[in-house]
């Protein structure tokens, strides 16, 4: 009995040593600046820079594959971080970008053929003779880019219409990609002014649809001052589009507008503030980026 724990023991002892020297020799070495990195992330895992989350993205910044401005939530701020502990310059700053929903056209403002009582989920709405309002071309109202948003940034309004907390927004695209009437886009916050409305059916037939309906008048496109705004060909009609290189935001085409299609809101923040529900227990924000089911 004593021969075999002794044999054990020694044994024991040889494959420790061994497993000791093979940790030794074997190790990656991890760069002390994914660390830091890892550190001021944003911790968002949204997959807005294309990477499964933070840590991938931190990652892949020492290896020099990506640009820091990949980052849609970090913001001017994490720019300069970042640039602290690589080297170089946070100048390459590309701005915030939120989502905007082209479309008004809520109840009490579009005309409903019908009342929709199915799925709750806007491909499946659409399904059904093109969902519920009588404009083909505006929002379905089933929330579907609200469920998919993984930081509570879109919620429902009492109209059916999706309402954007550009607060929150982190500008990850999930809603922009969820959405089957692409009627959500990303918009960076210095542009203030939007054409709420992409139908580009005749003035009559649209305001017929929809109160809130750009009706091609033009009068937008008259008084811009910068020349920024203009009725175009679109489809088998035509629709208002702003120029945001021109635009000044002076506000004056949202002004001129008779059916208000065109909105200028207030001034938005270059830094997001992340509130992403994790589940307990977990580190997943359940974002979908890693495209896990």
């Amino acid at each position: 009995m004593l021969v075999a724990v002794l044999c054990l023991a020694g044994l024991g002892g040889i494959f420790g040593i061994i497993l000791g020297v093979a940790s030794k020799k074997l190790a990656v070495e991890v760069d002390s600046r994914v660390e830091e990195l890892n550190k001021v992330m944003p911790g968002a895992n949204c997959g807005s820079c294309g990477l499964p989350g933070c840590a991938a993205f931190a990652e892949a910044l020492v290896e020099g594959s990506v640009k820091p401005t990949l980052c849609a939530p970090g913001g001017a701020s994490l720019y300069e971080k970042i640039a602290l502990i690589l080297g170089g310059e946070a100048s390459e700053y590309q701005e915030r970008q939120v989502a905007q929903l082209l479309c008004q056209g809520g109840v009490g403002h579009s005309r409903m053929l019908f009342r929709y009582q199915g799925i709750k989920e806007c491909q499946a709405a659409l399904a059904h003779y093109k969902g519920q309002k009588a404009c083909n071309f505006g929002c379905v109202m089933q929330g579907s880019c609200s469920r998919a948003c993984p930081f509570g940034a879109i919620q429902m309004g009492a109209d059916g219409l999706p309402v954007v907390d550009y607060y929150l927004c982190t500008g990850c695209s999930r809603c922009v990609v969820e959405c089957p009437q692409q009627i959500l886009k990303l918009v960076g916050v210095s542009h203030l002014v939007n054409v709420r409305c992409v139908n580009p059916e005749p003035g009559k037939v649209s305001k017929g649809n929809c109160k809130v309906a750009c009706i091609k008048c033009k009068i937008c496109e008259k008084n811009c001052p910068e020349d920024a705004v203009h009725v175009v060909a679109s489809g088998e009609g035509s629709v208002a589009i702003i120029d945001n290189d021109k635009c000044t935001n002076c506000g004056i085409c949202a002004a001129k507008c008779p059916t208000r299609a065109i909105d200028k809101i207030p001034p938005l923040s270059e830094e997001v503030v992340l509130e992403v529900a994790v589940p307990p227990g977990t580190s997943c924000p359940n974002c979908g980026a890693c495209k896990a089911a």
